[in-house]
């Protein structure tokens, strides 16, 4: 069965969430043009949107037209062409009204599982557990064709265990899409060793047909992404316990979040990122990984002490910040979570020049990671700003140091523990996914 025989009928399960939606976005717009195909016409398209939770599946309808017609608005030029036989439509506002209106033509919203018994692809995007996954895909394999495959957007739970324990044969894919996936490029690819060639070659044409990147990991809990995010982040937790018995917790927060944006040059802090996937969804991949991987170092006091307070960050349905580490307005952090006192301190102007002037200075003629992200000469640029950080003596600059030996020593980790295949691998995730200016296996340091 080719790619475009298998897009007739998809199935995309929790497709409410922020990966499942952002999934569905992408695989409704490939089936409608499909559909718009002429020698299709004959041919009926089903993507069928599930999700347990049907208050959700409401706001999933909105959130798929207003999506759409956000791709639709930046493809008048291709929708036109797929228009040509359509006298009717003249204005480019015609065009993406019928585009909406054909994409959604395709999609069925349901809470019951049982609509994929017809899938040809199934994807899933539930939570991050690996006893509801298996449930999950022991009834899909009851319900479903002995041809369907299953890509699976877990990211960190070995795929050959998913297989195994839901006795699928072979037909699971690792296929871990980054947030939002509509916008990011990346897609993890975790091939199992039980998985089959026509499998193996779908992951590929799929990757090709909604123009992502698509980077291979070994079939190893936590795979490139999680591997390194979650050491990243508990070398920073650590940090953050020496510190706080110097500058207490929130200076040593503040102190740890600003060097790991500011002096190493990335799109957010490192605790802003730990608030941007969820305190506790950080913490369900440590558990996983832990459990997997046999690893008692996979564990912060920290992460499970705001895990008990419910303080859990992520994002609500607006995709706007929620309050973790950090407390938001507008996305932009104004307060840090005493952890001691249960509450928010929040971050005044005296206050954060005394803990700016503690950290000390960013070296001169320094450009901001915004800043460098399209400069064509940021690789020189990169060298130059780094070279100058290993000169300065002050606590930010030592600290910056260390954490890029740090994560450098990760990187290089995964590639020797097989992992990921290369270092080129392992920073290409980095980059891609995480948005960094330069992977974390350079020559920096």
């Amino acid at each position: 069965m080719t790619l475009d025989e298998r897009l007739e009928n998809v199935a995309v399960i929790g497709a409410a969430g922020k990966m499942g939606s952002g999934i569905a976005v992408m695989i409704a717009q490939e089936m409608a043009k499909l559909k718009l195909q002429p020698e299709n016409s004959d041919k009926i398209y089903r993507l069928y949107l599930i999700d347990i939770n049907e208050k959700a599946l409401d706001g999933l309808r909105s959130y798929m037209k207003a999506q759409l017609t956000k791709v639709a608005e930046k493809s008048t030029v291709l929708l036109r062409s797929l228009y040509t036989a359509r006298e009717d439509l003249v204005e480019n506002r015609q065009v993406i009204d019928a585009f909406v209106d054909d994409s959604g033509s395709v999609l069925n919203f349901s809470p019951d599982m049982s609509v994929a018994r017809n899938a040809h692809m199934v994807f899933e995007a539930i939570l991050e557990d690996e006893k509801i996954k298996i449930k999950l895909y022991k009834k899909l394999k009851k319900i479903c064709p002995d041809h369907t495959y299953f890509l699976t957007n877990t990211s960190s739970i070995p795929i050959s265990f998913l297989d195994e324990h839901a006795g699928l044969d072979g037909r699971i894919i690792g296929y871990h899409f980054y947030n939002p996936p509509v916008v990011q490029r990346l897609v993890e690819v975790i091939s199992p060793k039980a998985m089959n060639d026509e499998l193996k070659q779908l992951g590929s044409q799929l990757g090709e047909r909604l123009r992502k990147k698509l980077v291979p990991s070994n079939d190893i809990s936590g795979f490139i992404g999680n591997g390194h995010f979650m050491r990243d982040g508990l070398y920073a937790l650590s940090e953050l316990e020496r510190l706080q018995r110097t500058y207490r917790q929130v200076g040593a927060l503040y102190v740890m979040n600003t060097v790991s944006q500011n002096f190493l040059l990335r799109p957010m802090g490192i605790f802003q990122l730990i608030d941007y996937v969820g305190i506790d969804i950080f913490q369900c991949i440590l558990k996983v990984m832990r459990t997997h991987l046999g690893d008692a170092r996979l564990r912060s006091k920290t992460i499970d002490r705001m895990v008990k307070l419910g303080v859990l960050g992520g994002q609500y349905s607006d995709g706007s910040q929620k309050n973790g580490f950090l407390q938001y307005e507008k996305s932009r952090p104004v307060g840090i979570f005493n952890i001691r006192k249960k509450e928010y301190f929040t971050i005044n102007d005296r206050w954060k020049k005394k803990m700016d002037g503690i950290i000390g200075p960013l070296p001169d003629g320094l450009v901001s990671w915004k800043g460098l992200l399209m400069d064509p000469g940021r690789k020189d640029r990169l060298h130059t700003h780094f070279t100058a950080l290993k000169a300065i003596d002050s606590l930010g600059a030592q600290l910056a140091v260390s954490f890029l030996q740090k994560t450098k020593a990760i990187g290089e980790e995964l590639v020797k523990s097989g992992v990921a295949r290369s270092a080129d691998d392992v920073n290409a995730v980095l980059t891609n996914g995480f948005y960094w200016l330069y992977g974390p296996i350079n020559e920096y340091v």
